[in-house]
């Protein structure tokens, strides 16, 4: 057996830099023998050594990564749709996404803001209403979302389900709610959670995570017999949409778009593959 791995090896070196050559030796180490391996095993095992060698490096071929969508039979059509108002369309992609039980958090989205001059950010945030007005999220008004939005006020939502092989992606202007409307959400939820946005003055340095243990402690036990009081830095935002595209994943990447937009004021034709909506919408189909 040693002697089938020193010439595999002995191939090996000829193609291989000397900077793995220590991966190498650490193989013939430990490697088991080849009659307790299966073909299935040893598949395996090369993956893994390769996948090692491969980590370690400086640079990365992810171009293997694929995996199988959806297939044509299954392709996402205009007649599929459930409304011709993206709203109740996306409200029904979201029903189904928050009764997938591999879908962990079907309300988790990706909201990406910009500076002025531009530059963007993106992060994870939690989806906590929408209705025919637009979609809405809490958040620290200081934080690095909250001054890009003051600065420029439009974002970016993405929903990704990929057990579902679809993304839902969601472009609007965005707007505080009311104050009495941020402040009833906040009161409604856990108390650990109300005393979490107190402490956390989000984006901002802080010396250690002790730091927050202990301003947590502190109000804790300050507020552990009376309301938490909403601070005047926290509260709720909406995104007004102006464009909702539906996207659903084929295995050959000729992947289903369908995007919902409304005309800018005083458009009142439609253009080249566009199709009335209701609500003032209008849509068509993109290619992938």
């Amino acid at each position: 057996m040693r002697g089938y791995v020193s010439v595999r090896l002995t191939n090996m070196r000829r193609i291989l830099s000397t900077s793995i050559l220590s991966y190498i030796s650490l193989l013939e180490r430990n490697l088991p023998s080849r009659a307790s391996l299966t073909l299935g095993q040893q598949s395996v095992f090369a993956q893994r050594f390769c996948r090692k060698v491969t980590t370690d490096s400086s640079s990365m071929d992810l171009s293997d990564m694929r995996k199988k969508y959806k297939g044509d039979e299954e392709c996402f059509e205009e007649s599929q749709l459930v409304s011709l108002d993206p709203i109740k369309q996306f409200g029904n992609w979201f029903d189904e996404a928050t009764k997938c039980p591999e879908i962990g958090e079907a309300n988790a989205m990706c909201i990406a803001t910009a500076t002025k001059d531009g530059r963007p950010s993106a992060r994870m945030v939690l989806l906590k209403g929408y209705s025919d007005e637009g979609f809405r999220f809490f958040t620290n008004y200081e934080s690095r979302k909250g001054s890009e939005l003051e600065s420029n006020p439009y974002a970016c939502l993405v929903f990704y389900w990929e057990p579902l092989n679809r993304q839902i992606r969601i472009e609007g202007a965005v707007e505080r709610i009311p104050f009495q409307s941020s402040c009833d959400y906040f009161h409604s939820r856990p108390k650990s959670s109300q005393i979490g946005a107190v402490v956390s003055r989000q984006s901002t340095p802080v010396p250690n995570r002790d730091y927050l243990r202990q301003k947590n402690a502190e109000l804790e036990e300050k507020y552990k017999d009376t309301q938490v009081p909403m601070p005047d830095y926290w509260g709720g935002y909406i995104v007004k949409p102006y464009l909702i595209e539906f996207w659903q994943g084929q295995t050959n990447r000729l992947h289903d778009r369908i995007v919902f937009t409304k005309p800018k004021d005083g458009e009142s034709e439609l253009g080249e593959f566009q199709h009335a909506a209701e609500g003032g919408w209008v849509y068509q189909r993109l290619s992938p």
